[in-house]
Formats: C-alpha cells, structure tokens, sequence
C-alpha cells in the first residue's frame, strides 16, 4: 500500500522533468547556428581570386571573413586555409612577426581525419618565417615535422631543401651540403627544372662557401636552367650567388652580376634581393655612382619600411574590425536568443509554480499517510510482541503452577493446617507472578518515579539463588534523558535480566550507570553459563536488546564465551 502510495507522486515528477527538458530543447533551438558553408566558400574563393592578383588586402579581407563565420568543431579545414593563406601574405608583406601569430593560431585545428598536406603546408610556413625571425632551430623543426608527414616523396624533399637553406643561412655549409648533393641526384628533383636548379644553385654556393672549386659549376648550371625556364626571380638568386662568387676575384663581372641580378628583381618585385643587390652595387661603384645606388638603396629601403609597417596596420586592423563586428552581431543574436527565451521562460515560469505546489501537496499527504501507516505498523507489531510475551509468561511460569494448585486442592484433606498452609503459599506464589508480569508489561513511569520504578523492576531478580548489584545509578542526571530514550534504558535491561533468568544460571549480576562526555553508558555482567556469538544472535531478546538501542543511534557490544560469564555494555547519547 505504501508503494502505491508513491506512484502517482512519481509520475508527476516525470511529467514535470519532461516538461522541463522540452523548455531546455527549444532554449538550444532558439540559439542554435545554421551552416554557413555556402557563404564561407565564396568567401575563399574570392579571398583566392585577389590573391592570384597580388592584391593582398583585399584577399587578407576575405579570408579573415570566412574564417570567422567557420564553426571550430566543424569546419577545421576551412579555417586552416583561411589562416595559413592569410599568414602567407604577411610573410610576402614582410610582417613575420604577424605571419607567425597566424599560422600558429592554425596550429590546434589539425586532427588526424584530415589531408596531411594542411599540417604540412602550415610546417612549411613557419619554417620560412622562422627563418626570416633568424630562429633557425624553430625553423629547422617545422621543416623536419612536414618531412616526416605521410605527404609524396616531391614533398618531402622540398621540406629537406628548405633545411639545407636554413643551414646556409646559419653558416653551416657542409651540413647544407650533406642535404643538398642527394638532392640533385634525386630523379624526383631531376625531372622537375623549379626545384632542382635551386637545389644546384645552392650546392654551388655552399661549395663555393667552403672553398671547393666544384661551386662554380653548379652555379652556371643552375643559371641555364633559370634563364631556359624564363624563371626572373630564379635568375636573381643565381645572379646574387655568382656577385657573392666574383666579388674579390673579379669586381667587373661582380658589379655586371649584381646589376643584373638588381634588375630581375626588379622585374618581380623581390625588394630584398633588390636591396641586397643595391648593396653588392655601392660596394663595387666609385664616385656618383655609389651615390646613385646608395640613394635607391635608402629610397627602397625607407618605402618598404613604410610598406610593411602598413601593411602590418592594416591586417591588424581588419582582424579588429571582424573580431568588433562579429561581437556586435553576436552581441545582436544573443539579445534576440535571450528575449525569446525570456519570453519562453515567462511562458513556463506559472507552469513550474503550479506543478511546484502540486508537488507540495502531494509529498505533504503522502508523508502524513506514509508516517501514519508506519506508526500504525509499529504500533501493532509491538502490541503483537507484548501479547506474545505475555502469552509465553502466561504459559511458562503460571499455568503450571495454577494447575498443580488445582491438582493439590482436589487431591489433598484440606481441612489439615499443613495442607491449607501449602495451599495459601501456592496462591501467594501465583499472586507474586501475577503482580510482576502486570507490572513487567504495564506503563513506564518516566517522571520522577523513573529512578525508584528502574530500581524495583531490577530488585525483583533478586532471589537466594542470585544477587543483582546496582552501581551508581543515582550519580546520574536522570531528568536530562529523554522520555523515550528512559523507556529504552528500562526494556532493555528488564530483557537483559529476563536473558539472565532463563538462560545464565549465574549467581552474581552487576549493573553499572557511568556518564562519559555526552553518553549514558551502562555495563551488565554476570557470572553464569556465558555463550557463543551464533547462539546470542538466535536469542529473540537479545536481539530487540540490540535493535532497541540501535534505534537511539547507540551503540552495544557483547562479550562472552562459554562458561566464561556474559557481559555487554551499550552507550545512547544523552
């Protein structure tokens, strides 16, 4: 019945939680974002577009766009090519330190699902602007990361001629070299003019570096490669390598080099070789025409300070501009989110009130009729004990002796003084049992009685055959236990004592009450039979013992062994 009882609380319960995760699912559909991957792909393609034209603000414009209407856990590709073409042009720009911000804020979007040649490409841009930055360790570590992706064999030489370049850069020709001379016997580089004149350029002028005649060889064969392939920004770095070559054995054809080599870059707008040209140029001119180039030199070099300043300006400025225009729409969208869900919540706010009542009132019924049947239950278990008990006394101690009373009076000459004298004992003895299973069963004094009453029930085991001792029981406080907890005090010691009867065959009791701290304790012992643990817990009176005190949230031990005595001791809080 109980159970029952709890259903349809239950159900109401369930009916509200559903309620409740509906009005959360249409929360999240309110604010949820639709795809943009349609508007994100023309904006690549036109940041794309731009960048085929050199128009480098424009395309930085488009890419930063669509990389900020990406979704992070979607759309991972996306944002590294928006990134990684956007840290591309400011390397072209100049802007290093920019370039390198860019690529790494790429760097956490990779994941293995993806094509490798997106981390490679990003290892490839770092490893170039760590260069330019002169941190050739960071350098060579990218470059060594994008070799050992699973990318084409092309590709992973060009990633071991980028760290030869490195260690050019660093000086350490010989470890160039070591990269280098392998690289050109590589059918892969063979077959492809771009790369390996490169590469020969550079095994040239590491050889040259390190003083092996084979450098100028290599050189010119990288130099006829270049200017078959038509490649002016190849032909400039051949050209700057063969000034550097010529500078002390033959100024001349250094100066007509670094001319040469001044106007290819010229021609494809490489300012750093121009500049390194203009610089070879001052050193090999004499009068004006060291000031000439010295003048293009300072010219050159103030514009693209000025160019690259600029341009770090501008990028930054359209990546503030994005970032304060995607707060402001996000700032718009999420007012609108929060005014429909205000409205939303307003909705269900009367709802949830009204359930919350209804619960209320539901739980305060089931609790008054849950409490009640409990209270009922106990009520009747215990009437139920008591009768049983009684019934058993009943049965054990009197019905014996009120039937060999009647045996005696019917069987004997009562008009003999000695037989009416038995007679007179045995109702008196019947009497005596009478009185003390009325008063083992009847109300508990809990007042100012309690102390003598405890003391009487106790003083009723009293016999010739066993003497009950009392300790201290007047040390204690008695009116600061609760009335409760002094009925539990009396039960259990009259079972403890109804235990001894029956079962201890001692001739000594000792009962003592002690106060520790904030406890009651109180220590039984007595000199008889003693017992194992197996036959305690089959003893039905020592077992309320332990329940009774339990239930006060005391505590209770036993400790006994055959013809050793038994002894427990059991505190309750006071």
């Amino acid at each position: 019945m109980i159970l029952k009882k709890l259903h349809f609380p239950f159900f109401v319960l369930l009916a509200l939680f559903f309620v409740l995760q509906s009005c959360e699912k249409k929360e999240i559909n309110i604010i949820s974002k639709k795809s943009n991957i349609p508007e994100i792909d023309h904006l690549l393609d036109m940041g794309d577009k731009y960048f085929e034209h050199v128009k480098y603000d424009s395309a930085y414009y488009f890419y930063n766009k669509a990389k900020s209407l990406c979704d992070v856990k979607k759309d991972n590709t996306r944002i590294i090519y928006s990134l990684g073409r956007m840290s591309e042009i400011q390397q072209n720009q100049g802007d290093y330190f920019g370039s390198e911000t860019t690529a790494i804020e790429a760097l956490p979007f990779l994941n293995k699902a993806m094509n490798p040649s997106y981390e490679n490409s990003l290892y490839n841009l770092l490893g170039v602007v760590y260069t330019k930055l002169f941190d050739y360790d960071n350098a060579i570590y990218y470059y060594n990361k994008g070799a050992n992706l699973k990318i084409d064999e092309i590709g992973k030489l060009k990633m071991k001629h980028n760290i030869a370049v490195v260690y050019m850069a660093k000086k350490e020709y010989h470890k160039a070299i070591q990269i280098l001379l392998p690289l050109t016997l590589k059918k892969e580089i063979i077959n492809d003019p771009a790369p390996y004149s490169k590469a020969l350029d550079n095994l040239g002028f590491s050889y040259f570096k390190v003083g092996n005649a084979k450098g100028i060889d290599y050189l010119n064969m990288a130099l006829k490669i270049k200017i078959g392939m038509k490649d002016d920004w190849g032909m400039a770095a051949s050209y700057l390598h063969l000034t550097q070559y010529y500078k002390q054995s033959n100024p001349k054809l250094a100066h007509d080099y670094a001319r040469m080599a001044y106007k290819k870059a010229t021609t494809v707008n490489n300012i750093d070789d121009r500049l390194e040209a203009l610089a070879s140029l001052i050193q090999n001119s004499l009068g004006n025409q060291s000031k000439i180039y010295s003048e293009k030199y300072i010219h050159i070099n103030d514009s693209i300070t000025k160019v690259r300043q600029k341009a770090r300006n501008q990028f930054a400025k359209i990546k503030y501009d994005s970032k304060k225009e995607k707060e402001e729409n996000q700032t718009l969208k999420t007012q609108k989110a929060i005014t429909a869900l205000e409205l939303e919540k307003q909705k269900n706010r009367n709802l949830f009130l009204y359930f919350l009542i209804l619960i209320g009132v539901l739980s305060t019924v089931f609790l008054y009729y849950f409490l009640k049947a409990i209270n009922k239950k106990e009520k009747i278990q215990t009437s139920y004990d008591t009768e049983t008990r009684i019934a058993k006394k009943l049965h054990d101690e009197l019905a014996n002796d009120v039937y060999q009373t009647l045996a005696f009076a019917e069987t004997q000459d009562l008009s003999s003084s000695q037989n009416k004298e038995t007679l007179l004992t045995n109702l008196d003895t019947i009497y005596s049992r009478t009185r003390n299973i009325s008063k083992e069963n009847s109300t508990i004094e809990t007042g100012l009685n309690f102390v003598p009453g405890l003391k009487e029930m106790m003083s009723r085991y009293n016999t010739n055959a066993v003497n009950v001792l009392i300790n201290d029981i007047n040390s204690m406080n008695w009116n600061t236990l609760e009335n409760n907890k002094k009925i539990i005090v009396y039960r259990v010691l009259q079972e403890l004592l109804v235990n001894m009867k029956k079962h201890s065959q001692c001739s000594l009791v000792v009962i003592s009450f002690k106060k520790i701290e904030n406890k009651l304790q109180i220590d039984y012992s007595d000199n008889g039979l003693g017992s194992t643990f197996d036959k305690i817990n089959s003893r039905n009176g020592l077992q309320n013992v332990e329940n009774r005190i339990l239930a006060i949230n005391g505590t209770i031990t036993f400790d006994t062994k055959p013809e050793k005595g038994f002894k427990t001791s059991f505190k309750i809080p006071i």
